[in-house]
């Protein structure tokens, strides 16, 4: 059963390297600027209880947890969310991790993970479902894109400079393709860090969710591909947001639990 988490405490946006877009509002014809979303996995900012059982294989795995290397990742992309995973049905996750890619039950990855959200491709069939199966199988245990995550950090904090408010949506997707061209480099190996994983799993199964370089996607920018939110780079498709897993609660903050139909 789905659970809706009624915001009691709003947070303040960031606005030091937030990606906007303006749209014209369906009322009135006025245009209108829509900030990048940062505050969704704040238990005081809303969103939808769901269990393991809501997930259907192929959905996107947002978490984060409580070590001091997710609160480095978090700190520099400015998002809540510090790793991405895949549901493959059946009770399992695939993740490239420092191990490299490997496999988790369901329990196990909601015993490791202090937050936890999930997203959706809408237009994704069994077939598709199955293609992410054989990518996920066909790379177990490959190794982990250490020099990968190692450029992403100066990438990731350089970048903020092509998400400066009202910097149109082409002009910031220029920027941050041609800032990765050269700090990324044109060298690829066959190796994978989390959110590289999921990119290329979603082109194997041919439903890119980006043309971008998967090196340059981090799960901040997974997390902006989401329905209504202002994604960093272009996107193929949004994602649907599915609902949450695990949330960990803000100090001072309080949730108010609403049953759903």
């Amino acid at each position: 059963m789905r659970r809706l988490l009624t915001p009691l405490v709003v947070g303040t946006s960031v606005l030091a390297g937030c990606a906007t877009q303006v749209d014209l509002t369906p009322e009135t014809g006025q245009p209108a600027l829509r900030l990048q979303q940062r505050l969704l996995l704040a238990p005081g900012n809303g969103g939808v209880q769901i269990q393991p059982q809501d997930l259907r294989a192929g959905d996107i795995v947002l978490s984060s947890t409580n070590s001091l290397v997710s609160l480095g990742v978090r700190l520099i992309t400015l998002a809540p969310v510090s790793h991405a995973a895949l549901y493959l049905g059946n009770d399992r996750f695939v993740e490239a991790v420092g191990a490299g890619v490997r496999t988790r039950s369901t329990q196990e990855f909601m015993d490791g993970e202090s937050t936890i959200v999930a997203f959706r491709h809408p237009n994704i069939d069994a077939a598709q479902a199955q293609a992410l199966n054989d990518f996920s199988r066909l790379h177990a245990g490959k190794r982990y894109n250490t020099a990968g995550i190692i450029l992403q950090a100066p990438f990731s904090i350089g970048r903020q400079y092509c998400e400066l408010p009202l910097i149109p949506g082409l002009v910031r997707d220029f920027c941050i393709r041609g800032l990765a061209a050269v700090q990324l480099g044109a060298i690829k190996n066959d190796r994978f860090f989390c959110s590289q994983f999921v990119l290329e799993a979603y082109r194997h199964a041919q439903l890119p969710l980006t043309t971008a370089d998967p090196r340059l996607i981090s799960p901040a920018d997974l997390l902006h591909m989401r329905e209504g939110d202002v994604p960093s780079v272009r996107t193929e498709q949004a994602l649907q947001y599915v609902g949450h897993l695990k949330t960990t609660p803000l100090p001072g903050s309080e949730v108010m639990t609403v049953h759903a139909d």
